[in-house]
């Protein structure tokens, strides 16, 4: 029969839909509840829904009943969002596996816990743990195995994962055949974890390409898969898409038909109950999540329309000062990453010759930094006197207050990068986009220039997983010292 109703629990944070049980949580939350796990003795499941996984599990009892026993069972994908709303209910993330991966790997690094990689063609997986030895150096690969293997060969794949000592093992084998394999033998398997994640390998070996952002924004990624493989994917999509919106509308029909409303008082009741606890839930995460925003945006517009009143005698003086010692504009206006790598406009005090630009090619050679991703040079021949004075003292910075108060730029946040630069990051360095850019930030205040950019990167995204109104205001205070200091500015 087909369970027709979104419900969630304020306890639990559990959704359900089309009889399929799913954390409706945000992706701290997530990682919080993965954290848990991995301290249990005992072992489960984490899978993913989405359309087709829901289409799927209509007409296949064994995947539904491994969803439904599953530990863990996150959100994936707009189709799911797109119910939910049908429904009456809300989504509060999509949490898909792929953009899951990083935050995951980098927590079995803390976590000290290794991982065991099965699925996907032959060469893929190895291409796959190159990537992860690369990226997350202390993430241990304690064995890898294709999916191509014949049933007879389990038992001894079992025996392999368990000798290995893998504490999590990740599944690439498709759904259903990969949430199947992992319920039926999971009673064999020593593995804390084990997670279902349909393509990801691929992904990330590059095999597939993931469709350009801002149709992922768009929650229109299905597009992107199908142009790509419309032979594979047609009936997923282009049948599967409408047929799963349609069981949807056929459930709120049996959920508001008057049989079903007035069957008991227990279900009114119960009904009820779980509409104001999914009220309640949703404004708590909205005004969780929305609130400290809020407050960070009122704090940026107030202090940067400040400076901006307060320093204008000091920036007319250095106006005339660029403008007497070299001929060209004032200002020097830079395109930066933003916010999930939209583009803007940055803006300072032009602290260098007119042809800058054209001599950093003869100057790369020189750069002091040996991330491979930014360029420093502490004598560089291209900045004019008056740039050298406002360089050390972050003068030259004062105009992105104009960025700040348009909403651009916060005044604590990760430096904004070039887009050249953002080409050379990581996936886990690719966290740095999760929140605002910002004027000031724990790594501007540990010394800037002087200290990597990978201990940078890694200082930006600890701000961007626990940055919060009071760390913000500790580092602006902060900032003060460092400013007058110059220390590690050039």
């Amino acid at each position: 029969m087909l369970t027709n109703q979104t419900t969630t629990s304020a306890s639990s944070n559990k959704s359900l839909l089309l009889g399929i049980p799913f954390a409706n949580i945000n992706r701290h939350r997530a990682l919080d509840i993965v954290t848990k796990t991995l301290d249990q003795r005992s072992s489960s499941n984490l899978f993913f829904i989405n359309a087709h996984c829901l289409n799927t599990a209509y007409s296949n009892s064994e995947y539904k009943k491994a969803l439904q026993k599953a530990s863990i069972v996150l959100p994936d994908g707009s189709g799911v969002s797109y119910a939910c709303k049908i429904l009456g209910g809300h989504l509060i993330e999509n949490l898909n596996g792929t953009d899951l991966f990083p935050y995951l790997c980098t927590l079995f690094s803390k976590k000290n816990k290794s991982i065991y990689l099965l699925g996907a063609k032959p060469g893929t997986v190895d291409q796959l743990e190159a990537l992860i030895k690369l990226q997350f150096p202390a993430l241990k690969v304690a064995g890898t195995q294709h999916g191509y293997f014949p049933p007879s060969e389990t038992n001894k794949i079992i025996d392999q994962i368990n000798h290995s000592g893998a504490d999590v093992l990740l599944v690439a084998l498709g759904v259903p055949k990969q949430e199947i394999w992992i319920s039926q033998h999971q009673h064999k398997l020593s593995t804390t974890l084990n997670i279902a994640v349909g393509g990801l390998f691929d992904f990330y070996a590059k095999n597939v390409s993931r469709a350009p952002f801002w149709m992922r924004k768009l929650g229109i990624e299905w597009v992107w898969r199908l142009i790509q493989e419309p032979k594979r994917m047609w009936k997923r999509y282009i049948l599967g898409n409408p047929l799963f919106i349609w069981r949807v509308w056929q459930a709120k029909k049996i959920l508001n038909s008057p049989q079903h409303s007035h069957n008991s008082l227990s279900y009114a009741y119960e009904k009820l109950i779980s509409l104001i606890r999914s009220k309640l839930l949703r404004n708590y995460w909205q005004l969780r999540n929305k609130l400290p925003l809020k407050m960070k945006r009122i704090i940026d517009i107030l202090l940067s329309a400040f400076g901006l009143i307060v320093l204008f005698p000091l920036c007319l003086l250095i106006m005339t000062a660029i403008k007497i010692e070299s001929s060209g504009p004032i200002f020097f206006k830079q395109t930066r990453a933003g916010f999930r790598g939209n583009p803007f406009l940055l803006w300072k005090f032009r602290s260098m010759h007119q042809d800058a630009e054209k001599q950093r090619i003869d100057l790369e050679s020189s750069n002091e930094m040996q991330d491979g991703v930014t360029f420093k040079v502490k004598n560089d021949p291209r900045v004019t006197n008056v740039g050298r004075l406002i360089r050390k003292l972050s003068l030259d910075e004062i105009p992105q207050l104009w960025n700040v108060l348009k909403g651009e730029m916060s005044l604590v946040g990760p430096r904004p990068a070039l887009y050249s630069e953002i080409e050379k990051y990581s996936l886990l360095q690719r966290q740095r986009l999760d929140t605002i850019p910002g004027l000031t930030s724990d790594w501007v205040i540990a010394g800037r220039s002087k200290i990597s950019f990978k201990r940078q990167a890694e200082l930006d995204i600890d701000y961007v997983h626990r940055q919060s109104l009071w760390r913000d205001i500790k580092l602006i205070f902060q900032t003060i010292p460092s400013l007058i200091s110059g220390q590690g500015a050039y």
